[in-house]
């Protein structure tokens, strides 16, 4: 176990880290004086600071675990949504949406995202509706990020599950508590740092273990055909190709999947993520936006093109290096390459040979595990001669699985005879039990030296305590500056110490919730990562709900309250409706129905709700815009004006 081999120099290394992060948690603490440095650090960060702030809170463990993960499964496909996070999520958000909404956020003394869209439109019910949408979906969001670092914990170093979900939380609240944003982006800065440095390593090691960058991808290409049937049912075409395009049949529904869920619900659903946008009102300048872009760019780049690459290439690692199976060949794939299926043995206590067998309903779910116990008759015949109930443990999705023969082991293709099993390395999916979720902790644990395993832990801790550091700030602000303070009319003053006290209490309650989402999520024992989709649920929330809204609000003049509160509400109730009713597997998951409405119609369960919910919330902003009164030009003056005079009021 990993964690027995943890000595004196590592856990230096890791209470460094920890009084690191506390001493500039601190220092935030000890520079925020009033509202403006709690909400908004200020409105002086240094341009630096910022974009590896704005890069850390984008890039979590979500990305790096969850996503990760689901290219192990899905392969380079994945690397779509790096392409979309660096040309949407830094390009277009610091150049297009970065200075209209520093700038109207300044003159309109703005805090937090929903208060910048309830000023310009100057409707409390905007802000406050922006506010409970966060208040209640961030810790969906943040639940994701907390199993990632937990994930990694649990499977490096042999923790409770449970214990280091509870601890995890714990240690990123205190200083997100007590620093403000000052503290959450002085503590992203270093972190970024950190996560920088250890995705590095981390890529030079693959190629080095997969034999080079050409070697490795062609190995991964010479794989295609151990695509698990599961995945090729719905479109999977091998790890460095796109999934099958189309419409209409089951055998499209990874490629809606990946672009619709992944590719586009995250890659557009960062423009309207209230934890990004207010980073753009803490720096006083448009200079200072376009001198983050270039390091925001880079910073996506390492992170997630080294994660999606990684999970994608360790299905080749696991077939050149990974632990042998022992077992009965079914089927060969492909002779030459030495590709067959094959049905997992083990040897019993008493020397025989066991087939791992997984019993099934008629519905496909499973009921019980169970082994057969086989030897010979005398004549060199295997034979089932018993069945027990005594869990083997060898793999927990499924036994017949794609392996990579040993060529060095004897090849029986019909039954397995008195000399030893066949042997293969399988893909990484096997390894990691059947969950995405631990198929890049696995990695890290077996492909990886010891002391990288500590340097990873530091890089997952960053990923995950820089966002989730953001999301309970941005959490707490919803909570407790835009719903609380407007409902029930508390100061709102710059200087007013109640909003912090408000908004700390909403940081724990958040907290709370979110540790309560991550304990129940680890009941839903998923092959498709929890990770992945409980983030790609969030963004596409937020994009569907603010995205119309924050754009045009931001942009045009022409832009009513009326058409916003429509889109706003037109968005977030056709995401909601989607995800509780069409979307699998998260309608079944919500319990209100037991499979998709649509469940005859094929590839619609699987269409991501941004795609039906992005279209409807923009056609009724414009709608409603068109046929309502806007506001009073003198406000709109404020907002607009290029005037350098106005341009400067609340700098």
């Amino acid at each position: 176990m990993f964690f027995a081999e943890v000595n004196l120099p590592d856990i230096i290394v890791v209470l460094l880290y920890v009084f690191a992060t506390a001493y500039l948690g601190y220092l935030g603490y000890r520079g925020t004086k009033t509202t403006s440095d709690y909400l908004v650090a200020g409105r002086k960060v240094h341009p630096f600071v910022m974009s590896l702030s704005y890069g850390a809170t984008f890039i979590s463990t979500s990305a790096i675990v969850g996503f990760g993960g689901v290219a192990g499964l899905f392969g380079m496909s994945l690397l779509w949504l790096t392409f979309c996070n660096i040309f949407v999520g830094i390009f277009i958000a610091f150049i297009f949406l970065g200075e209209p909404t520093r700038r109207i956020g300044h003159r309109l003394d703005a805090h937090t995202f929903p208060e910048l869209l309830g000023r310009r439109y100057q409707s409390t019910f905007i802000q406050v509706f922006a506010g409970l949408v966060i208040a209640l979906f961030m810790p969906l969001y943040g639940s994701a990020v907390l199993i990632g670092g937990t994930e990694f914990i649990t499977t490096a170093f042999g923790m409770d599950y449970n214990a280091a979900l509870l601890i995890f939380a714990v240690l990123v609240a205190t200083y997100v508590f007590f620093g403000g944003l000052k503290g959450v982006m002085y503590t992203d800065a270093l972190q970024g740092v950190i996560m920088f440095a250890g995705m590095a390593i981390l890529i030079i090691y693959t190629y080095v273990k997969v034999g080079g960058l050409v070697s490795g991808h062609q190995m991964l290409s010479d794989l295609k055909d151990l695509t698990p049937p599961t995945l090729t049912a719905i479109g999977h075409q091998g790890w460095t190709a796109m999934p099958q395009f189309g419409f209409g049949e089951t055998k499209y529904n990874l490629w809606w999947i990946v672009v619709s869920t992944i590719v586009m619900g995250v890659g557009i659903g960062v423009l309207a993520q209230p934890q990004l946008a207010v980073r753009f009102m803490t720096v006083k300048s448009k200079r200072e936006l376009n001198r983050a872009v270039g390091i925001g760019g880079v910073f996506i780049l390492a992170m997630t093109g080294v994660a999606f690459t990684t999970g994608a290439l360790s299905n080749a690692y696991f077939a050149l290096h990974g632990p042998l199976f022992q077992g009965r060949v079914l089927k060969m794939v492909n002779a030459d390459k030495q590709h067959a299926l094959l049905q997992v043995m083990k040897k019993s206590p008493s020397g025989e040979w066991m087939d791992a067998i997984k019993e099934t309903s008629k519905d496909g779910k499973a009921l019980t595990n169970y082994v057969a116990a086989v030897k010979t008759d005398g004549d060199g015949k295997w034979l089932s001669v018993a069945k027990s109930t005594n869990e083997l443990g060898v793999v927990r999705e499924g036994v017949v699985i794609p392996a990579v023969l040993d060529k060095a082991q004897p090849f029986l293709p019909d039954a397995v005879g008195p000399n030893q099993p066949a042997q293969g390395r399988s893909i990484s999916i096997v390894y990691a039990k059947g969950n995405s979720d631990q198929i890049i902790p696995t990695y890290i644990r077996l492909a990886m030296p010891k002391w990288f395993g500590l340097v990873f832990l530091l890089t997952l801790l960053a990923a995950a305590m820089s966002t989730l550091s953001s999301q309970f700030h941005t959490l707490g602000t919803a909570a407790g500056r835009d719903v609380f303070e407007k409902l029930f009319g508390g100061k709102t003053g710059g200087n007013s110490n109640r909003t912090i006290y408000i908004v700390r209490i909403a940081i724990l309650l958040g907290l709370v919730l979110a540790v309560a989402v991550g304990y129940y999520a680890k009941k839903e024992q998923a092959v498709v990562s929890i990770i992945a989709r409980a983030t790609a649920i969030f963004f596409g929330l937020c994009a569907s709900t603010f995205l119309p809204a924050f754009v045009g609000g931001i942009y045009s003049r022409r832009m009513t309250k009326a058409g916003a509160i429509a889109s706003m509400l037109v968005g977030f109730c056709v995401s909601t409706f989607w995800l509780a009713f069409v979307k699998v597997p998260e309608c079944t998951v919500i319990g209100l129905v037991k499979k998709s409405i649509l469940a005859t119609a094929p590839n619609w369960p699987v269409v991501d709700p941004l795609f039906i919910a992005l279209p409807l919330s923009l056609l009724t902003v414009v709608v409603v815009s068109s046929f309502t009164r806007k506001s009073d030009e003198a406000h709109l003056d404020i907002c607009f004006s290029s005037n350098k005079k106005n341009n400067e009021t609340k700098i």
